[in-house]
């Protein structure tokens, strides 16, 4: 029997579960990504939320640490990550797109396309002054009074 869990991935592919940090292949996920882990006594599988290519979802798998603190990485799973020395800030070999710029749908979490189809996102907000909901309620801003030491 397994225990289920969503977790993010970090900006350095691990993710945390119990007090501990597992890696993550840098090339197969991105930050803040969410991903399923699903944990036995001895075991702990990482798998994303949404298939791939071939419809396998396993990430990762890793003996389950003992105690707190511990960092149980591949170090395979780094490959792809800037080294720090340029300015390169992206894994993976195609830039990602930005956020605006993808069409409806194309999200890699399925929960994330359904929201982006929903009517309430293509909803325009107007933006006011925060002085009209003190107009619409009567009441009046924060002032404060001078103090009885300042004299004229």
């Amino acid at each position: 029997m397994a225990e289920r869990h969503l977790r993010p991935v970090g900006k350095d592919c691990l993710v945390a579960f119990g007090g501990n940090l597992y890696s993550v292949p840098a090339r197969r996920v991105r930050p803040r990504q969410l991903i399923e882990i699903r944990v036995t006594k001895s075991q702990v599988m990482l798998h994303s939320t949404s298939a791939n290519a071939d419809g396998e979802t396993l990430l990762a798998t890793h003996p389950r640490a003992i105690g707190r603190g511990a960092r149980v990485v591949e170090e395979a799973h780094w490959d792809g990550l800037p080294t720090g020395k340029g300015r390169r800030t992206t894994t993976g070999d195609v830039l990602p797109q930005p956020r605006h710029e993808r069409p409806l749908g194309e999200e890699a979490s399925p929960l994330q396309a359904l929201l982006n189809r929903a009517a309430a996102t293509r909803v325009e907000v107007g933006r006011r002054p925060l002085s009209v909901y003190d107009e619409l309620t009567g009441t009046r801003p924060f002032t404060t009074r001078p103090s009885t030491r300042e004299t004229s």
